[in-house]
């Protein structure tokens, strides 16, 4: 009987700001080259411009994980090869991967932004996420749709 691997996530320890690991897991998706304090100056600002933008009474922390939450999709399409051909197969996507590709696009979406420093970017990106806007959204939303259009080939899904 195989072993239950052990994940990056369990030994995920919170950050120090915030004390979330979900906040962990974002800085260190974002980092590069092994630059966890560039990753952390980053985010931290982009969280002082989100709570200057929101007002000093919002949680920017809850604001933070509502645009993450809003951003997960619920199915995507998958190739299977059938005989020769190749179907894109709707199928659901489970929790972990559902984060990780939240979190994926919108460090992409904030990155893809030109003329702006990254903390503004990423504030603008994640504020956009929160009010269900913004590119990270447009990629959600075309990923679900095009499960939906393969909606046809869902009996491919073994």
């Amino acid at each position: 009987m195989a072993q239950k691997k052990r994940t990056a996530t369990v030994l995920l320890a919170p950050d120090p700001v915030y004390g979330s690991k979900l906040v962990s897991k974002f800085i260190n998706c974002m980092m590069w080259q092994g630059k966890k304090a560039t990753a952390q100056r980053i985010f931290y600002a982009a969280m002082n411009q989100m709570k200057k933008r929101l007002g000093e009474q919002a949680d920017v922390l809850q604001v933070f994980e509502t645009a993450v939450e809003n951003v997960k999709p619920t199915v995507e399409v998958r190739s299977k090869r059938v005989g020769g051909a190749t179907y894109q197969v709707p199928m659901p996507v489970n929790k972990v991967r559902q984060q990780s590709l939240a979190i994926r696009w919108i460090i992409q979406a904030a990155r893809a932004k030109k003329g702006k420093p990254m903390y503004l970017k990423l504030a603008d990106e994640l504020l956009a996420a929160y009010r269900r806007e913004g590119e990270a959204m447009t990629k959600r939303e075309n990923t679900i749709k095009m499960a939906e259009a393969n909606k046809a080939f869902a009996h491919f899904a073994w």
